[in-house]
């Protein structure tokens, strides 16, 4: 059973990397593949109630791979996680065969919530560099995620997400209305309201630079009659 496990993972690894040569490489020195055989062995220790056992080889994992899966997540075999530096996969997260994870993703929850608080991500999804989903929902199958996308609610199959908060602005390849902003983001608001900010402070620069050279040109034509007015500035030499 470990085994069989541990060679789709690495089959995985083979079909998503272009950069891998052969399994034997993958095998020695894939943090993913690492992490994910480690999650294996805590997730049996965490099932027959030794947890914290399980609890001590998923930090033990972490360790060594810089990627964090706490044992009681339910990661099917054939799952690829990509560099994985910085991955945090909640407690009770599902992650499907074919799916991809690439570095700095987060699969949590948004508060201390009882019961199902972390995502279920379905076949073949991938999740792009940084991007945190954050919510007891359903990623669809087939369904990306941006990198550095903040998804807090339900996407669908063979959907495209990117934003914060995540929008979706493609399903099955064809845009959406999602892709316009909404009326009420939050952050549009925020740029908007800092853009307003910007034009206002560069007329009132402008006004005190057109000052500034106004007194300038008054206080040279004063001086220049002053000199006319005494014969000329070395007049009294």
């Amino acid at each position: 059973m470990f085994f069989s496990r541990l060679r789709k993972d690495i089959a995985a690894a083979k079909q998503n990397d272009p950069a891998a040569r052969n399994k034997f490489e993958i095998w020695l020195t894939y943090s993913g593949v690492h992490a994910l055989s480690w999650h294996r062995w805590a997730n049996f220790l965490y099932r027959i109630r030794l947890k914290l056992l399980a609890r001590a080889t998923s930090q033990w994992a972490k360790f060594l791979t810089g990627i964090e899966i706490h044992p009681a997540a339910k990661i099917a075999p054939g799952v690829f996680i990509d560099h994985g530096a910085g991955v945090v996969i909640g407690e009770t997260a599902e992650v499907e065969e074919g799916v991809v994870i690439y570095q700095g993703v987060t699969l949590g929850g948004t508060g201390k919530e009882k019961g199902k608080r972390h995502p279920t991500i379905r076949r073949n999804a991938v999740i792009s560099s940084g991007a945190k989903v954050l919510g007891g929902f359903t990623v669809g199958e087939g369904a990306r995620i941006g990198a550095g996308a903040v998804v807090l609610k339900e996407v669908p199959p063979y959907a495209t997400v990117v934003g914060v908060p995540g929008r979706v602005v493609r399903v099955n390849g064809e845009k959406t209305q999602d892709l316009l902003p909404e009326k009420e983001d939050p952050m549009l608001r925020e740029v908007c309201a800092l853009r307003e900010r910007v034009y206002e402070l560069e007329d009132r620069l402008e006004a005190v630079c057109a000052r500034i050279s106004r007194d300038e040109a008054a206080a040279a034509a004063a001086q220049e009659a002053d000199d006319t007015k005494n014969g000329g500035p070395h007049e009294n030499l």
